[in-house]
């Protein structure tokens, strides 16, 4: 029994220095040569009184069940909060895709094509009369070089009426802190082409980027189209979970009521005979009752009890 109580000693120990305490169970079953015998067993067998590992495995099943019910719990709640984020979530990208959709849908009204249907670029800067692109390119890279905004959004020009928009940040670059411009065409959302950044070598690729920027609404919208399909997917169980009830809470119930009962019945077994006082003794002797013996002449005649003085 000592070496069996260590060896489950020093399993806990293994197992609480391991982080393994969520999977450590407590076999309250029958004896074998792995596990030896738990101390519900040897209570059993040393008293005689099998209701003790009775009991024992009712605590188990009971403890089972109180898990089950703490992991249900558990779940039900993450599946609320999970819930709530899918839901705000599906909805701030519905809304988005709405915006979206505006914003495209006024650069169709307004886009100019030309006799083979490629569409224009028809780019204004502040401060530039050229429209050709490669001046226009070539004066982007040098506000890509030198601008400084401080952190702020700077308007510097439009392209069919949508504000074209140029941000200085601070960025770490091998530990060493710099400077870049991004720029950005703006709708009811800022747009980015090549996440911002100017080709630095190419004119044309530089003064088309907020073109390109306006044509990529459509994929953006279709990315939070694929986002809502996982999200819609995903809604009706996490309905479903948080809905749900425990089923098994009645048979809880049960399994603790008759632990109780089979504690009741342990503990008036195994509580010690009450002692009795010798006056207590006399007393009861003293206020026993009498026998009444029946006569021939149905006449009762009352005898005292043998070995009283009346």
């Amino acid at each position: 029994y000592k070496f069996n109580l260590l060896h489950c000693k020093q399993t806990f120990i293994s197992q609480l220095k391991n982080g393994a305490m969520g999977g450590r169970t407590i076999d309250e079953g029958a004896m074998d040569e792995k596990s030896g015998m738990n101390f519900s067993e040897y209570m059993a067998i040393l008293s005689g009184n099998t209701d003790l590992l009775e009991k024992a495995k009712l605590e188990k099943k009971v403890a089972a069940l109180e898990s089950e019910r703490k992991s249900f719990h558990k779940a039900k709640s993450s599946s609320a909060w999970r819930l709530e984020e899918c839901t705000r979530n599906l909805d701030h990208n519905n809304e988005c895709i709405a915006r979206m959709t505006d914003d495209y849908e006024k650069f169709l009204s307004r886009v100019q094509t030309d006799k083979d249907g490629n569409r224009l670029n028809p780019i204004s800067l502040i401060g530039v009369d050229a429209s050709d692109e490669k001046t226009i390119g070539k004066h982007l890279q040098e506000i890509a070089k030198n601008a400084t905004t401080g952190g702020e959004y700077l308007h510097i020009g439009e392209l069919y009426g949508f504000p074209v928009l140029v941000k200085s940040e601070a960025v770490i670059r091998e530990g060493i802190e710099s400077r870049q411009n991004r720029f950005f065409i703006e709708g009811t959302f800022k747009y980015t082409y090549n996440n911002g950044q100017i080709a630095m070598a190419d004119t044309k690729a530089a003064a088309t980027n907020f073109l390109n920027a306006l044509e990529r609404i459509p994929k953006l919208i279709e990315q939070y189209k694929e986002k809502n399909v996982v999200y819609e997917k995903d809604l009706p169980i996490l309905q479903a979970t948080v809905n749900s009830e425990w089923k098994k809470e009645d048979e809880l119930k049960a399994l603790k009521l008759e632990v109780a009962a089979l504690d009741r019945k342990i503990q008036m077994e195994l509580a010690p005979p009450t002692p009795v006082s010798e006056g207590q003794e006399q007393k009861q002797e003293t206020e026993s009752p009498l026998h009444i013996v029946q006569l021939p002449d149905s006449r009762q005649h009352i005898q005292p009890f043998k070995g009283l003085k009346i």
